[in-house]
């Protein structure tokens, strides 16, 4: 039975009461590992440990600091079968895709933040030729970084790695539900004799831990992934303290496909939409909106496209689904598809849990789920699944297209499905997201700003955005 114990000030302690949470294998329903529940005393610990390797850290000549960052690219680049199978053993999905994505792109987290860092300039306004201001970019102090169990170590590091290229000094959490490569980032850490007390790791619920994290008065800003629930939480409890927030919340996202979209070439990337990680990541598309000229056929190729992705045991090259996160996350999914069944859904496919045989026989399964039938205003076409479940909907023309893609409170991504750019650009423009795609689907950028509007958060991450989120703005002005 694995434990996996706080990481504070270059060191794993036990947590202060002795108190532990299960870690359960989806794909099996067995415990394999438990994780620390943190509380306030172990935040205090792990903050006064960033506190104290804060000076040191934050006066390190930037591309020493930089070298860190790499050191710890290059260790997870050499472990990345290990921290593959961690993953999937943690969070359910193909371990092809823990592998393929997951493991790589935590990797290139820390190398673009490490190599972006030395260019991170600001700037000067002269005042007419009697003066100047220019503009420092400080280092924060001790900030919180809290990520969520769909893409467990990629976005763990995805907050990590700009924080500590910024300077600062970092005490994180990752969800209790994943956190295995969180506790081997620490092993990494400890491989590579990182300095102590600049990253520390706490395991933990949010109410025990991650609460403690949000409320500490020392600990100066925090970058949150997850619900949109949960944000507001935190919202209400760093208010009254005034912390910088960045919130990357939940997703009701939108892909409009036209009767001119090339669905030849297309049709796979509009399906690895709607169900990738078996629909938990907050860009899928679960909102398919399609052009009334070729909703027909359109459904008959998507539904026989979801009907081929046979959900299976994740550790199988040929499995192109893997189990959903946990018993609870599996319940709510087929809560939410027998929700939709009362509400007049059609299921075109899917909508119930699927048996895996073998060692998977007692897992979290859920057949890939297409549904036709609802209006846009119902909980289900309004309110998150996060799961393998997706509606269809036909429109009239744009006009129609853009009131349903823009119907609910979230505003994370869209994606849209067209050969005619003019539309293209002009629905770009008016779509109600942080984040508008054009016949394609998930190509990142990390140079670009990453979040949402409306209740799909505040604030944005990657490239320049994520060191102006982990940094304050001091202004001085010079008279010659």
């Amino acid at each position: 039975m694995l434990q996996f114990n706080h990481y504070i000030n270059g060191t794993w302690v036990i947590p202060s009461q002795h108190k532990y949470i299960d870690v359960i294998n989806p794909a099996t329903a067995e415990k394999f590992a438990e994780a620390a529940n943190g509380s306030a005393q172990d935040v205090d610990a792990a903050v006064q440990a960033a506190k104290q390797a804060f000076s040191s850290w934050s006066q390190l000549p930037t591309m020493e600091r930089c070298q860190w960052l790499l050191k710890i690219a290059d260790a997870i680049d050499a472990r990345l079968d290990e921290l593959a199978l961690a993953e999937t053993t943690d969070n359910g999905k193909p371990l092809w895709l823990s592998r393929a994505l997951d493991i790589p792109r935590a990797s290139s987290n820390f190398r673009f933040f490490a190599t972006a860092a030395p260019h991170f300039a600001s700037e000067s306004h002269a005042m007419d030729s009697n003066g100047v201001n220019y503009t420092l970019r400080q280092s924060i102090g001790v900030v919180g970084c809290i990520s969520p169990w769909n893409l467990p170590l990629y976005l763990f590091t995805w907050k990590i790695a700009p924080a500590l290229a910024a300077g600062n000094c970092v005490v994180a959490k990752p969800s209790e539900v994943t956190p295995y490569t969180a506790h081997l980032l620490t092993e990494i850490l400890d491989e590579i004799q990182f300095p102590a007390g600049v990253l520390n790791i706490l395991h933990g619920t949010g109410p025990s831990c991650g609460e403690a994290i949000v409320t500490h008065p020392e600990i100066k800003a925090i970058s949150f992934t997850g619900s949109t629930r949960a944000g507001a939480q935190i919202a209400a409890l760093a208010a009254p303290q005034f912390k910088k927030l960045s919130l990357e919340l939940g997703g009701k996202n939108a892909t409009l496909v036209f009767a001119d979209a090339d669905l030849e070439n297309h049709l796979p990337t509009i399906v690895r939409s709607a169900f990738a990680n078996q629909g938990q990541i907050c860009l899928c598309g679960s909102r398919i909106l399609i052009e009334r000229s070729i909703y027909e056929s359109f459904k008959v190729k998507f539904v026989e496209a979801a009907q081929r992705l046979v959900p299976g045991d994740p550790l199988l090259e040929s499995s192109q689904q893997g189990a959903v996160v946990s018993e609870a996350h599996f319940q709510k999914i087929l809560g939410c598809i027998e929700t939709a069944k009362t509400e007049g859904a059609s299921v075109l496919c899917g909508g119930h849990a699927v048996h895996v045989p073998g060692r998977c026989g007692t897992g979290y399964f859920v057949a890939p789920t297409v549904l036709e039938g609802l209006g846009p205003h119902c909980p289900t076409n309004q309110e998150e699944i996060f799961g393998p479940v997706v509606t269809l909907q036909a429109f009239d023309g744009e006009e129609e297209a853009l009131a349903l893609a823009n119907s609910t409170t979230y505003g994370l991504a869209a994606s849209l499905f067209t050969q005619d750019l003019s539309r293209a650009h002009r629905l770009a423009n008016t779509l109600q997201a942080g984040i508008v795609w054009i016949n394609t689907w998930l190509d990142r950028d990390l140079r670009t700003p990453f979040g949402g509007v409306k209740q799909s958060g505040v604030g944005r991450e990657g490239g320049w955005e994520a060191f102006r989120f982990f940094t304050e703005p001091k202004n001085v002005c010079i008279r010659f």
